[in-house]
């Protein structure tokens, strides 16, 4: 058997105070961690002063404590939320957005601005310029863990390129048309995965289900175990071009009547702007109605035929998801019983419950995720 040194033992302890602590969120009390994770008070002490010195958590007095419990005025210590931070990066067709995203998942700070797509040079320099200026706004250069960019397209297993990008023209592309010209870790995120990833960050008690992006473009993610499966040839959940109408809207995959035909922004609003578009649809408008009830009709199918196939929760995601009411909700499993034989109750359909900045959060956390998963682990993070 492979012996467990002591330096490891070390590291895992650290770890556990320093999650216990973040768990905690704020003003958590010394003499609780080490009765709660069973430590010495001199385990304790040693690894909360090394963490305080690199800066990984700050100590105070806390004078709000039920009168009796720890004593009065106990040590208390909270995590320094920003003592590490990711950027997510979401390249669109006509747009980049970035956020700055602090260890709770948090954002710091969040930018947009308007820029037309090219597979280019000049437009990747440009990008990252602009990332460069939104970083030294920060101010925060040496705690930035990386950089993650949620392009629509399908990423390889290991972040480093589109391996279909029809949307964009970007298949091929690699990542380090952005690591040639920023001094961080980068990697690609598919646009569903940084939503779902988003999902799953703020919903803790959430185990399986299928997620349905319905931004700029309609896309999916499934959930297993709380993993993303993207299967052998990394298109899991491509529900987008499932036939939704024989002969129909010409795809940008080259095939005719796809969902995406049908259940995306773009096929929906036709250029429309959102608010203005539901603000009809909510006053009884004609066109604007059929369109939208055409919309939740192929919508409901869609979640109808998949609910067939997997039998979980389903969640509504996107640009699209804050439109929804409890209404069109109800639409939806009223199509669930027109097109499957089961009479199921209405307990599978439900709104995400982060619909804003999901996919640029989303391109940031999973460096998040794994500063948590291994801090404390090593002497220096």
């Amino acid at each position: 058997m492979k012996r467990i040194t002591p330096e490891q033992i070390s590291g895992t302890n650290r770890h556990m105070i320093y999650m216990y602590i973040y768990r905690g969120r704020n003003n958590v009390p010394q003499q609780k961690i080490g009765y709660e994770l069973k430590m010495s008070r001199p385990t304790v002490t040693n690894h909360l002063s090394a963490m305080e010195e690199e800066g990984l958590i700050s100590r105070s007095t806390w004078d709000n404590q039920e009168s009796g419990e720890w004593g009065r005025k106990p040590l208390v210590w909270s995590v320094e939320a920003e003592c590490k931070i990711a950027l997510g990066v979401e390249i669109l067709k006509h747009a980049v957005k970035i956020a700055a995203v602090n260890l709770y998942g948090e954002v710091m700070k969040y930018s947009r601005f308007l820029t037309e797509y090219e597979n280019t040079e000049d437009y990747y320099e440009s990008v990252c310029s602009v990332v460069r200026e939104f970083i030294k706004s920060l101010g925060l250069e040496a705690r930035i863990l990386g950089i993650g960019f949620a392009l629509q397209g399908l990423v390889s297993e290991d972040g480093k390129e589109i391996i279909y990008g029809e949307i964009l023209k970007c298949t091929g592309l690699k990542i380090d048309v952005f690591t040639r010209r920023l001094d961080y870790p980068c990697r690609f995120v598919h646009e569903p995965d940084g939503a779902a990833l988003s999902e799953l960050w703020v919903s803790p008690e959430l185990k399986d289900a299928i997620y349905l992006s319905m931004s700029e473009h309609l896309g999916g993610a499934l959930i297993s175990g709380r993993k993303i499966l993207n299967g052998q040839h990394r298109h899991s959940a491509t529900f987008e071009h499932i036939t939704a109408c024989r002969n129909g809207e010409l795809c940008y995959c080259g095939k005719k009547g796809c969902f995406e035909t049908v259940c995306s922004k773009v096929a929906l609003l036709r250029g429309e702007e959102p608010d203005e578009f539901f603000a009809r649809v909510r006053e009884g408008e004609a066109e604007a109605s059929g369109r939208w009830q055409n919309f939740l009709k192929y919508l409901g199918k869609l979640i109808a035929h998949l609910h067939l196939v997997v039998d979980t929760k389903y969640i509504l995601g996107g640009h699209l998801a804050p439109y929804f009411t409890e209404e069109d909700i109800a639409v939806l499993y009223e199509y669930g019983r027109k097109f499957t034989p089961f009479s199921e109750g209405e307990d599978y359909i439900q709104l995400s419950k982060m619909p804003s900045h999901n996919i640029t959060v989303g391109a940031a956390l999973p460096y998040i995720m794994s500063f948590l998963e291994n801090v404390g682990r090593n002497s220096a993070q």
